[in-house]
């Protein structure tokens, strides 16, 4: 009897310990699954706002450029780099002659603005093409900013810009990189001069436009500034 006993505890023993070593493959092979359902899911969701932007009769952004924006719009978000729900997005591989700026309202997904945007005179004519992080360079940078403080300057009302990338944009405030507007940001400067004039690093707008576009994009917002040189950063780098 009581060996029959101790052969029925062996076989419980060994079924038990069975049914465990089948449940760990499961539970690592469901927590990959769920680890790549997310990963896929931030494309699709991008894909899925994007489909769903109201225009509000403004040209829709190129979709790489939203897409890379967007990414690095919810990186910054989840760290608390930036407090608004919107997005300015800047397109320096479009010629400056067109709108290339986009004020995003990302709870909403509208279009808020679109407009011209000036890159630094040593970025290039009428594309831009070279940047830096330098001072005195007279040149733009690129990346992932947060906007700062609002204040009156030389161009009137102006907004400081913070980068958020080590080695592309953190000399941002160092180098007075601002939002502001300027006289040669203007259809009548692209007629004259067969392209928009340039600042010396600043992405600078219509004066006429000036304070509505601070004014949207104030008090700690994402502003992106693409090129394609830049379609090897996946996120922002933040500085810490």
């Amino acid at each position: 009897m009581i060996y029959k006993i101790f052969i029925v505890i062996i076989f419980l023993f060994a079924s038990f310990s069975f049914k465990s070593d089948t449940e760990v493959s499961p539970k690592i092979t469901t927590k990959k699954l769920i680890v790549s359902n997310v990963l896929s899911n931030i494309d699709s969701k991008i894909h899925s706002i994007y489909d769903s932007l109201q225009t509000n009769q403004f040209q829709l952004p190129n979709e790489e450029c939203f897409a890379e924006a967007l990414k690095g719009f919810y990186a910054l978000k989840e760290k608390g780099a930036i407090k608004k729900d919107i997005l300015t997005l800047i397109d320096f591989s479009l010629s400056s002659n067109s709108k290339r700026l986009w004020i995003i309202d990302l709870a909403t997904d509208q279009i808020l603005f679109q407009s011209l945007v000036a890159h630094g005179r040593n970025t290039g004519e009428e594309f831009a093409n070279n940047f830096s992080n330098s001072p005195e360079s007279f040149k733009s940078s690129l990346g992932f900013y947060v906007t700062g403080e609002v204040y009156n300057g030389k161009h009137g009302i102006s907004l400081k810009l913070d980068g958020l990338e080590k080695g592309i944009n953190d000399s941002a405030r160092k180098r007075a990189v601002v939002v502001h507007g300027a006289d040669y940001v203007s259809e009548s400067f692209i007629k004259q001069h067969n392209r928009l004039g340039r600042s010396q690093g600043c992405p600078a707008v219509p004066v006429e436009f000036a304070s509505e576009i601070i004014s949207m994009i104030k008090d700690q917002s994402c502003l992106y500034i693409y090129h394609p040189s830049l379609n090897n950063l996946k996120q922002p780098r933040l500085i810490s």
